[in-house]
């Protein structure tokens, strides 16, 4: 299968591929633990967390094992929203010699005060090896500890100028996350999954992180396309005749259009389309086309009632043998047993 599965549109479909399938990531299971705040900013938390989900979601085996860890002595922390959220654990009883990431959960109301307990916490956890993090202004607390003499971090802008006049020794970046060999931050709410989805790349690989990604962002565009290749989507200095290609393919599908059709309108030859999409797509013209309508395949599979012949038909298949053996060669599974397979899953979670 993976010599057929090639181009940008693996990362769309791979949550729906084969366990066996060309994306393997890390063999052993990473503890990670996040101690909240009171305070905590729920949507830094929740970017960070979603992103481990989702690895996990992907995989048949647990690729990320999550610890919440409060800090206040109860069974809950406040976020700043005002929403409880329960933890595993105290910091008291953690055991940071299981772990391999500790992140600290600051927000806009967490206050800069270091608690002896913190301290110690993480000056144990870093002498044992582990990844410290801060979200927002959680790298506050590793510096306050001494854990990011000579290191790069980001922090929310408001508080820039206090980390540079008490911690000179750090280095405060302008960027919105910064991962700087074990230690990793970011500046606010939104940039908290974009520094975990570095943490998943440096783990398990670009292309499964770029599968995470595709899942998790691609709202991030001002226009929700149904099919996204995120890193073509959002490139705003993608060629024209390329942009124009693509369009074409995304607004017919029951219908395909001849590659001579697509050129024409693209005004570009054939041998200049292809270089494009190689270049960009890191497919062929024809073979980003049919795995785009496999694509819109598998979404009818999952969401509608409608027949296997009669999708078939929707994607521009003529002949619904040809359309079953298509979507066996790419998703390594037959379309009945694919639609099947998501049926008992509906049934098992309602």
């Amino acid at each position: 299968m993976g010599a057929h599965f090639s181009s940008l549109l693996k990362n769309k479909n791979m949550v729906y591929i084969e366990p066996d399938g060309p994306f393997q990531p890390a063999s052993e299971v990473r503890r990670v633990a996040f101690l909240l705040l009171e305070n905590f900013s729920m949507m830094a938390f929740t970017g960070a967390l979603d992103a481990l989900v989702t690895a996990n979601l992907m995989r048949p085996a647990t690729v990320y094992e999550v610890l919440v860890v409060g800090s206040n002595g109860g069974d809950t922390v406040l976020s700043d929203l005002g929403i409880d959220i329960s933890v595993d654990c105290q910091l008291s009883q953690l055991d940071e010699r299981q772990l391999d990431i500790l992140v600290l959960c600051g927000g806009l109301r967490v206050q800069p005060r270091a608690t002896p307990a913190i301290r110690s916490k993480l000056r144990t956890a870093g002498n044992a090896g582990v990844v410290l993090g801060g979200l927002w202004n959680g790298a506050y607390f590793l510096a306050e500890a001494g854990l990011l003499d000579g290191y790069e971090c980001a922090f929310h802008p408001d508080g820039r100028a206090m980390m540079m006049e008490e911690f000179p020794n750090v280095v405060v970046s302008n960027r919105s996350f910064v991962l700087d060999r074990d230690r990793v931050s970011c500046a606010g709410a939104s940039s908290s999954l974009n520094m975990m989805l570095e943490v998943v790349k440096n783990d398990c690989g670009l292309e499964f992180a770029s599968a995470i990604e595709e899942v998790l962002s691609c709202d991030k565009m001002a226009e929700v396309i149904d099919v996204s290749v995120c890193s073509v989507d959002r490139n705003p200095t993608l060629p024209e005749p390329l942009k124009t290609a693509l369009q074409l393919m995304r607004n017919n599908i029951e219908e395909p259009l001849s590659m001579v059709e697509i050129t024409e309108c693209a005004e570009i030859s054939r041998r200049q389309l292809e270089r494009l999409f190689c270049h960009h797509v890191n497919a062929s013209p024809s073979r980003y086309y049919l795995e785009l309508r496999l694509t819109h395949a598998r979404q009818l599979l999952q969401q509608t009632n409608k027949s296997i012949a009669e999708i078939a038909v929707a994607t521009g298949f003529v002949s619904i043998s040809h359309f079953r053996r298509s979507f066996h060669q790419l998703f390594d599974i037959s379309a009945g047993r694919f639609r099947k397979m998501f049926q008992e899953l509906d049934r098992a979670s309602a």
